[in-house]
């Protein structure tokens, strides 16, 4: 017979009952949305086969935080309810977002959620780029937390200018996605199969950050000329959108504004969806400031900017570099002209420009399992287990067929590594 869970702190009363294995080292991933939970995903992996160590999840209230039960119910998660969470202590506490941490009792790792640091934020009383300021690291003056980790050693720079007391527990860990997407590209044949690309087919990936200036912010333009111009026998269209936009309006909300796509074959991937590989699988990539557009410079895609906002890009990030150097979608000339242009551009000279500005998304190419692994098991107090922490190659994904017919509402083709 199993034995009772640990107590709830404060109301000596069980929180989930008759456990199997007990004693061991408790985890807790705090889960706010869809996109933290993704990029979590390649940090508590990395507690797998561990029987010394027992991880679970939590949901804080987040304004984007729609989907984020469908997922943690999708990978089979153990979810304690966020108030009862607040009240229980754990060894280890995971999280990619600043909010409600202060009421968590537990060694904290913080995590960017994106590449690099690309966003300023202007607004409010506290002006900084999202992730290093003290609003987003040391939150209502909460105790630093055990660990800050940083993707490349410049933003150690950014760091010291923005919340200084911060330094002693920062941690140049690296990319976990730039890792894997490099790990992957010599499946990129693979992928583009199993997206049921045919030979001679192109692919054309349209990627969208959140926010009125993201490329969705000016999808009322853009969409006409994606249908009108770029749709036919000989090409695809993928459509990535922030997972913030489907919580934002609503995922029916939003495939009611893309509902057209379908009719032209248009793939609208999910938010839920591994979008890493499609990425890998593109000829051209049509973006913005976002993160994944900054992916993007890894792959072998030109890269066509439809909106680049100099406010919002943080001046001192690779994605200002890239802003700088990619080609602007112009509204005066044919979409397919655009794109020729672009892979001339690509051809010529920007493959090496956009491989500088891909080595500053991270100074720890390769190494982000091994760095972050070693961190945890340092915080937990436990050694590492005796085999290698292993970057594995992206899984294969469903076809654009499935997405484009709108089945993505019974399966989101997501990678369950829990």
């Amino acid at each position: 017979m199993g034995a009772w869970s640990v107590l709830d702190k404060s109301s000596s009363q069980p929180l989930r009952e008759w456990l199997t294995l007990t004693g061991r080292k408790r985890v807790l991933v705090v889960a706010h949305t869809v996109t933290y939970i993704k990029r979590l995903q390649e940090v508590f992996s990395l507690l797998e086969s561990d029987l010394r160590v027992q991880v679970l999840f939590t949901a804080p209230p987040h304004p984007f935080g729609d989907g984020v039960a469908q997922l943690l119910h999708r990978l089979g998660s153990a979810v304690l309810p966020w108030e009862k969470a607040a009240r229980m202590e754990f060894d280890l506490a995971l999280a990619a977002g600043p909010r409600g941490l202060g009421e968590i009792s537990a060694p904290l790792i913080t995590l960017p959620h994106g590449a690099n640091y690309l966003k300023r934020i202007t607004e409010g009383p506290d002006p900084r780029v999202a992730g290093l300021g003290r609003a987003d690291i040391v939150p209502d003056g909460r105790r630093l937390p055990a660990a800050v980790v940083l993707p490349h050693r410049d933003d150690l720079h950014g760091l010291a200018r923005l919340c200084p007391e911060a330094l002693p527990v920062a941690s140049v860990v690296g990319d976990p996605v730039h890792d894997r997407i490099v790990a992957s590209l010599p499946r990129r044949t693979a992928y583009r199969r199993a997206l049921g690309i045919r030979k001679g087919q192109q692919l054309i990936a349209v990627v969208s950050t959140w926010g009125a200036r993201s490329s969705f912010g000016a999808i009322e333009t853009l969409l006409p000329r994606l249908i009108g111009e770029l749709t036919g026998k000989d090409r695809r269209v993928a459509i990535l959108i922030h997972p913030n936009v489907w919580s934002g309006h609503g995922a029916w909300q939003v495939r009611a504004w893309l509902a057209q796509c379908r009719q032209y074959g248009i793939a609208v991937v999910p938010p839920e969806a591994d979008w890493r590989s499609v990425l890998l699988a593109a000829d051209w990539i049509i973006g913005d400031h976002g993160s994944v557009t900054l992916y993007g410079t890894l792959t072998q895609a030109p890269i066509l900017l439809a909106v680049s906002p100099e406010a919002e890009i943080n001046p001192a990030s690779p994605a200002a570099t890239l802003a700088r150097t990619a080609p602007a979608l112009s509204p005066g000339h044919s979409l397919t002209s655009q794109l020729e242009y672009a892979a001339a551009e690509y051809r010529e000279h920007q493959h090496e420009e956009y491989a500088a500005i891909a080595a500053r998304i991270t100074s720890e190419p390769g190494r982000f399992t091994r760095n972050m692994r070693r961190l945890m098991y340092r915080v937990l107090g436990l050694g590492q287990p005796a085999h290698p922490a292993a970057t594995r190659p992206l899984p294969l994904p469903p076809p654009l067929d499935f997405w484009s017919a709108g089945a993505a509402d019974a399966d989101t083709g997501t990678e369950a590594t829990a």
